[in-house]
């Protein structure tokens, strides 16, 4: 599971005294901890799916205080949050574009919004942005 490549990476950057890469791995495994504990008292098992998810909302955070701290004009924090988003974002897969979500929707036989929306998540989930797949859909 990509978990388990997370795991030896933080482990690399912690000999290699890589304390950004260090403490934006370590974040994203901590929240994974959180997820499946809540996921263990639900019986419900953890994907990779979930894992991409919080990589996702990680990146937002990080813009978000990248954005705090560019405002401030500190470039060397934006410099390091800069650092650590492409660090979480080397991890995520290519997102789908627009055209190739049009080729998957055109392939349905029913393209109601409830069915094309529940196809993508249960098919795609983490591979494509689902705001995108509803636009692409509305444009059709």
């Amino acid at each position: 599971m990509l978990i388990d490549t997370i795991k030896k990476e933080n482990l690399l950057a912690l000999k290699n005294k890589d304390d950004n890469k260090r403490a934006v791995l370590s974040v994203i495994i901590n929240k994974y901890m959180i997820l499946g504990y809540e996921a263990k008292a639900k019986n419900i098992e953890l994907t990779d799916a979930d894992l991409l998810n919080i990589m996702k909302k990680t990146i937002k955070e990080l813009e978000e205080e990248r954005k705090s701290y560019s405002d401030a004009h500190r470039e060397d924090k934006v410099k390091d949050i800069t650092y650590q988003m492409d660090i979480v974002s080397s991890y995520l897969p290519k997102m789908m574009s627009e055209e190739e979500i049009k080729i998957v929707i055109l392939s349905l036989s029913d393209r109601s919004i409830p069915s094309v929306m529940k196809h993508f998540k249960q098919n795609y989930n983490g591979l494509c942005d689902m705001g995108l797949v509803n636009k692409v859909l509305k444009s059709l």
